[in-house]
């Protein structure tokens, strides 16, 4: 009897996982259809209203002058032996000074951190990375290419190439996650985490599953699942929906801040409308959900949390939770009228709080500005 038990408790176990797992790709697809809808609609509704110049779209031919700004840095590359991919850096500061390694999010590249690079290359060896699939650096073809254990790895390969064996991580958003992941599988390389509007993986994958503010606010994570439709609907009437992302009141960068001027839009422009740009910027996203969720989550290093309040496409509540999974110093700092953009909206608060954390102690206050 007791082992007709045993057999029938291990039958639902296994039921109710199957039912889990079935539940959740369910999800996945029904939402990515409904997402897929809506963007046939707001398609065919622009070829109403602009038939002749929604299919229009330019490759941008020559950089604009910031992306050849001296006081940034110098441009570098180097060639992973591994993985046999070019990155593409700018690179300032002394050789041998402490390294601080900037990761960008999407759709940005290396100069997303223009303002940090200017101000940490006193104290630091400062490197603002275009990520595999961005910028200058090599775009794999294969989506499979972009799943997250290669993007960790690309951060362990490039910090070993600079000749450190540690450095102080920052990553926004995509980086941010990536930043997380790597403080988790190589946290004797981390001296210390920064990250600006990213919650922990394992934080976002729960409060997006039990929110459906969040998982509407997530929607384009669905969307950019599919293969080509998304690029093309972001090339549409020459990039409209990339110079809203960056530029709109409900999304864009300078609601309480710095405006993105013509010439720095020009920037991402001249970045992302290179051939396959896109496609490497969304093959991040159309291998998440097959990479969580995580086995493991703890993070050793101090981290420093930046939020702005007004993130678009985060909720707030995220950045709390994050403490959880955090086994040191944690400071957060929630920004007021920041957006998702943060290093760029607000610069100037943002690279005093990043001195704050670095030369402080073992404090253990986490305060709101």
């Amino acid at each position: 009897m007791a082992r007709v038990l045993n057999n029938l408790l291990l039958f639902l176990i296994r039921l109710a996982l199957k039912i889990r797992v079935w539940g959740y790709w369910s999800l996945i697809y029904g939402y990515c259809a409904l997402c897929t809808t809506a963007a046939l609609l707001k398609l065919c509704w622009n070829i109403v209203l602009r038939p002749t110049t929604t299919f229009q779209w330019g490759i941008r031919e020559t950089p604009p002058a910031c992306l050849n700004d001296t006081s940034l840095g110098t441009h570098c590359y180097v060639r992973i032996k591994e993985s046999g991919l070019r990155f593409h850096y700018i690179a300032a500061g002394e050789r041998g000074k402490p390294l601080m390694l900037f990761l960008h999010g999407f759709p940005e590249f290396w100069f997303s951190w223009r303002y940090q690079l200017r101000e940490f290359k006193s104290e630091f060896r400062v490197v603002a990375v275009d990520m595999r699939g961005y910028g200058e650096s090599d775009l794999p073809l294969s989506t499979e290419s972009y799943q997250l254990d290669h993007l960790v790895t690309d951060v362990k390969d490039i910090v070993e190439y600079l000749g450190y064996n540690r450095c102080c991580l920052v990553g926004h958003d995509w980086g941010g996650t990536i930043a997380w992941l790597f403080a988790i599988h190589y946290p004797e390389m981390v001296t210390k985490l920064i990250v600006l509007n990213c919650p922990h993986p394992s934080v976002f994958t729960d409060y997006a599953l039990r929110h459906p503010s969040q998982l509407l606010k997530s929607s384009h994570f669905f969307f950019f699942q599919l293969p080509r439709f998304p690029e093309l609907m972001l090339s549409i009437n020459d990039f409209k929906a990339l110079k809203a992302l960056f530029t709109s009141r409900s999304t864009g960068i300078g609601r309480k801040g710095r405006w993105l001027t013509a010439e720095d839009l020009e920037a991402y422009l001249y970045a992302l409308s290179q051939p396959g740009a896109l496609t490497g910027a969304l093959n991040y996203y159309r291998n998440v959900f097959s990479s969580l969720p995580l086995s493991h989550r703890h993070v050793r290093s101090p981290v420093l949390l930046l939020w702005g309040e007004r993130d678009a496409f985060l909720e707030q509540e995220m950045a709390e939770a994050c403490r959880l999974y955090i086994r040191n110093h944690f400071r957060l700092n929630i920004i007021s009228g920041a957006s998702h953009w943060l290093q760029q909206d607000q610069p100037d608060i943002v690279n005093t709080l990043i001195w704050t954390f670095l030369k402080e102690g073992e404090g253990r206050k986490s305060y709101r500005n």
